[in-house]
């Protein structure tokens, strides 16, 4: 598809979607056609006072009842002062209307992007960078503010000055008239040969600025590791080379630009003369009155210099399409997951969970899950064991519909998770990932963020729940201190702490614990599944983990390999099994050491 093809699908696309805003959009475009027809009336008056001062009795204003020259000249300074307060008028209103409009639909688009966005499985966020998001719903959105701000107007009245004035002329003189058009064909072919060519180079410019943000997003959110591996020099190199990359596409698209004018230029040059001599001869013949040549040389610039300035609004407005398809292309993203049902899960939840012959492969061939069937009695408690990537966390993610299986389903309380609510769904359940995310603010907020009306009392009792409470009395103010973005300011064992605390809150029926202790040194981890082993009573919980004493009390262990469920059974009956678990078990609590040592 050619680039303006391309970017008139775009405008359409955008059109259609701010179908709502039909109302401004119109009284905007009224108020940028009034003000350009104003505009343009002063050198029709100049050439109509010509008239006068020459002609006097005998001129065109004579003709409508004022007989004197200082009637004449009377009325038109009348008729100057309202032109001139109509054009001002209509600029205020036009710039009002559009730029407030930029700033209704830039901020309705950011947000239903942002919405949309959310509503997608987490798959379409494992396959893309934040920093390529974030760049879509900030930077795509404020270029086309701007386009809106002044492009549209501009478009709009080099539209009215060309059907406008050239009306003017064909009314005077259809000779001349052809004469100073004649360029405007040559002037619109290389407005649309920039167009087409600016396309692609604009593009690529929006490409190279989601680049740039993912790499200062991520270098931002990883300083410390960057820090710690002193690659200062090397991320302040990468972060040069996506800037220069961001760079050579703007110059390569300014170079373009930039030859327009010069061009353009001559080509007006070419009307103007033609106006200026072939009219002017004509006047002296008697074949054009003195006035309307004086109209028409001053129009003919008002003709032709505003189409010097399609350069830039073409500039905008290619800018302004190639962000508009990415911004649009996101809020088009389908719905993997989709939240459909309106039916709640039967209460009370009592939370019992079952996979049944689920399976799931991630779209880029990467591990997944085949034909797991488990089930978790309401109340129980379910460990996942196996090595990384061998399918825990995609079970984890199954149960909380980040993802949909490909086969198979899964049940709460025997209800299929699809056929109820994700509220309701995600609503009884609590997670405690081993990758903790703090909101920036503070402690309380972050506690409270499943519950944010919660009071006091209950805050301060999950913090005690989850040992999180005497380490939260020593911080400088308390509940009320800030942690930081991500939580920098604390420690990861005290993040994981109030991420528990944050799950507790919630008092979900269902548990979910990934790795809730990775984190945390030993004393914090006894304290920690002490606390457990409270809340666990009438509780459903799914644990993974990678330390095999956490979970030694568990009802039931499931031992996950290559996405299969290989073994399963209580701790005890593991053991005397001895395979895959048990074997796992004489490592890690040095049994296989014990016997190298005694054998050397």
């Amino acid at each position: 598809m050619s680039s303006t093809a391309s970017s008139f699908q775009a405008l359409g696309r955008l059109l259609r979607y701010a179908r709502g805003y039909r109302r401004r959009i119109l009284a905007a475009t009224l108020c940028s056609i009034l003000n350009k027809l104003f505009d343009i009336a002063p050198e029709i008056l100049i050439g109509v006072a010509i008239d006068v001062v020459v002609n006097q009795e005998e001129s065109f204003v004579a003709g409508l009842g004022f007989t004197t020259a200082e009637q004449q000249i009377l009325v038109l300074g009348v008729l100057t002062f309202f032109i001139w307060a109509g054009e001002s008028l209509f600029e205020y209103l036009f710039q009002i209307l559009w730029r407030n409009l930029a700033q209704r639909l830039q901020a309705d688009l950011r947000q239903d992007a942002y919405e949309h966005a959310q509503r997608l499985d987490m798959g379409f966020f494992e396959s893309r960078s934040s920093g390529q998001l974030v760049a879509t719903m900030n930077d795509d959105v404020n270029q086309l503010e701007r386009f809106l701000d002044g492009g549209a107007n501009a478009m709009i009245q080099v539209a009215v000055t060309v059907v406008a004035v050239g009306a003017v002329f064909f009314v005077l003189s259809p000779l001349i008239a052809l004469l100073a058009f004649t360029p405007i064909p040559l002037i619109v072919w290389g407005a649309f040969y920039f167009q087409r060519k600016a396309g692609p180079l604009y593009a690529d410019v929006r490409e190279r600025v989601g680049e740039l943000s993912s790499r200062l997003s991520n270098n931002l959110a990883g300083i410390a590791t960057i820090k710690s591996f002193t690659a200062e020099a090397r991320e302040a190199e990468r972060l040069k080379a996506a800037s220069e990359a961001y760079v050579a596409a703007n110059r390569r698209a300014i170079r373009l630009s930039s030859a327009f004018i010069p061009v353009i230029r001559m080509a007006i040059l070419t009307g103007f003369l033609a106006t200026f001599t072939v009219g002017g001869m004509m006047a002296l013949s008697g074949e054009l009155n003195v006035g309307a040549y004086g109209v028409l040389v001053f129009l003919t610039q008002r003709l032709l210099w505003p189409l010097t300035g399609l350069a830039q609004v073409i500039d905008l407005f290619e800018r302004a399409m190639a962000s508009t398809r990415r911004i649009l292309d996101l809020i088009a993203t389908p719905i993997r997951v989709r939240d459909e049902a309106t039916e709640a899960l039967a209460a009370p939840v009592r939370g019992a969970v079952a996979f049944e012959a689920v399976s799931f492969r991630y779209d880029e061939g990467g591990a997944g899950v085949q034909g797991i069937d488990l089930a978790v009695p309401a109340g129980h408690t379910l460990a996942l064991v196996g090595a990384t990537g061998s399918g825990k966390s995609t079970l984890i993610k199954l149960l909380l519909r980040f993802h949909d299986p490909d086969a198979g389903r899964v049940t709460v309380d025997g209800q299929p998770i699809d056929a109820v609510s994700l509220a309701s769904l995600r609503g009884a359940i609590g997670l405690v990932s081993q990758d903790v995310y703090l909101f920036e603010g503070t402690v309380r907020d972050n506690i409270a963020y499943g519950r944010p009306d919660a009071p006091e009392a209950e805050i301060v009792e999950a913090a005690r729940t989850a040992e999180a409470w005497d380490f939260i009395q020593a911080l400088p103010q308390g509940l009320d201190t800030a942690v930081g973005e991500r939580g920098v300011r604390l420690s990861g064992g005290q993040r994981q702490r109030l991420s528990l605390a944050r799950a507790l809150l919630k008092d979900p029926p269902i548990l979910v614990l990934d790795e809730a202790t990775s984190a945390v040194d030993n004393e914090t981890e006894a304290a920690i599944q002490r606390s457990l082993a409270r809340i666990g009573h009438g509780r459903t919980v799914i644990m993974i983990a990678h330390r095999l004493s956490t979970i030694v009390h568990a009802d039931a262990i499931a031992v996950i390999e290559a996405g299969r469920v290989v073994e399963r059974g209580t701790h005890a009956e593991l053991l005397a099994r001895d395979g895959r678990y048990a074997a796992q078990w004489r490592v890690q609590t040095g049994e296989v050491e014990a016997a190298i040592a005694t054998s050397d």
